[in-house]
This record gives C-alpha cells, structure tokens and sequence, in this order.
C-alpha cells in the first residue's frame, strides 16, 4: 500500500484553503489529494450569489485531477479555516467514491477512514451497467411517444417451444378519456422473465397489469392498486 504523507497533504490543503472565495458563509475549505502516480492535487471552495451553486473544495481537486492528466485518488485531506481535518459533504463523497473508490482514505481527527466507511452500500457505475448493460433501458419509439403515460400495458404469460415466456402489449384506450378510440399503440417482444416486461411497460405508461399463467390478474403499475386489480405484482 502507498505509505501516505497525511502532513504534506494538510499542508497543501491548507495552504490552498487561503484561497478560497467564501464572502457568504466566511467557512473556507482546502482539500488536496495523493494520485496514484504520487502527484498532489488540491482545490478550494467557490461560493456564489446563487447558494445552491457553491463549489466544493473537493470539486475542484476532481477538476484538477483531470485537468493535469487524470488517475485514481489514493488519499484526501480536507481542512477547514484552523487546518483542521474536515469531512467531506454528501455530494463530495459521491464524487471521491467515484474518482478514488472504496478504499480511498480520508483524513480524519481520529485517522484516516476509507470511502467504504464513509459511503457504505455506495451507488456507483456497476449499477448503472446492471441495467444498460445486461438490461437495456426500454426506450418508447419516437412515433408514440406523445401517448407516454398513457393508456395500459398489459402483461402476460405465454408459451413459445415449450417453455413460458412472458409478452405485453400497450393497449390506448384503458385509462384514457371515456370513448377514446381502441386499438394496440405497440406490441412488445417475448422476455423470459416477468419483470422484464413490467419494466418495458412502465417505460411507457405508470399503469401496468399483469396476467399470470393462470390467468390471475396483478397490479404492476404505479402508486396503489386500483379497487378492480387488488393485488400487487410481486414476480
């Protein structure tokens, strides 16, 4: 493991926290970074009239990090006005997860603690690729897509070569203006499994039913079951 310089870092935090633009709040904050290439990277705070578009000290430690050729963060300390170790924000510990991972260490008054500790049970790009990458996104063609959230998909068994699949359709008239005109908007493929269906369907409409091999009837849409269709779908 890299034997980290916790001093050197401070430091350099400190010394760029004498930097930073905070006329609002008076609380600057300087944050510099070990790179696994061994380089030091920092930033300082940057408020705003605007509040709600302050930038982080650790904002800009990523943009730097970047800027000067990109890597891993292996280690961040964050100080506030005294050069006292300082926790990163919510925000911040997204972005550091996302540039130094679970084993990032962060300086703390007590001693370093991972990013793992800091942002257990992480959101990161392996659950973005669960669903772009083995599961597409269901995207609704562009010649319906003024029906989005419209009408009901309906979903349900079936069988294809002996073995069940499930198939859905996007039926307009459930749903819509009493008298609407009838007919299929879109008929979806065969998935093997239910709730690739459900999720196709909810892609177009928050109304979705189920209909399983027995013919029982579900609720997979949106918000509460409507009194005709009690039962949630639970597949």
């Amino acid at each position: 493991m890299t034997e980290i310089d916790w001093e050197r870092l401070r430091a350099a935090a400190t010394e760029v926290m004498r930097h930073a633009y905070v006329p609002y709040s008076k609380f600057p904050v300087g944050a510099a970074a070990l790179v696994d290439d061994g380089r030091i990277v920092v930033g300082c705070n940057v408020e705003n009239a605007a509040y709600g578009v302050v930038l982080c000290a650790e904002c800009g430690v990523v943009s730097s990090l970047h800027a000067t050729g990109g890597g891993r963060i292996v280690a961040l300390s964050c100080v506030d006005a005294t050069g006292e170790p300082l926790m990163p924000c919510g925000r911040c510990r997204q972005l550091l997860w996302e540039q130094g991972g679970p084993r990032c260490l962060i300086e703390a008054k007590d001693g370093p603690l991972t990013m793992a500790e800091l942002l257990p049970h992480a959101f990161d790009v392996a659950d973005l690729e669960a669903v772009t990458g083995e599961r597409p996104v269901p995207v609704v063609p562009d010649r319906l897509a003024a029906w989005r959230g419209r009408g009901t998909v309906f979903v349900h068994a079936d069988l294809s070569a002996g073995r069940q699949v499930w198939t859905a359709y996007w039926e307009r008239s459930a749903g819509d203006t009493e008298g609407a005109e009838t007919g299929v908007l879109e008929e979806g493929p065969s998935w093997d499994e239910a709730a690739e269906a459900v999720a196709w369907g909810l892609a177009r409409t928050p109304r979705v039913v189920v209909v399983d091999a027995t013919g029982t009837i579900f609720w997979a849409g949106e918000g509460e079951p409507p009194q005709e269709i009690p039962i949630r779908w639970g597949g």
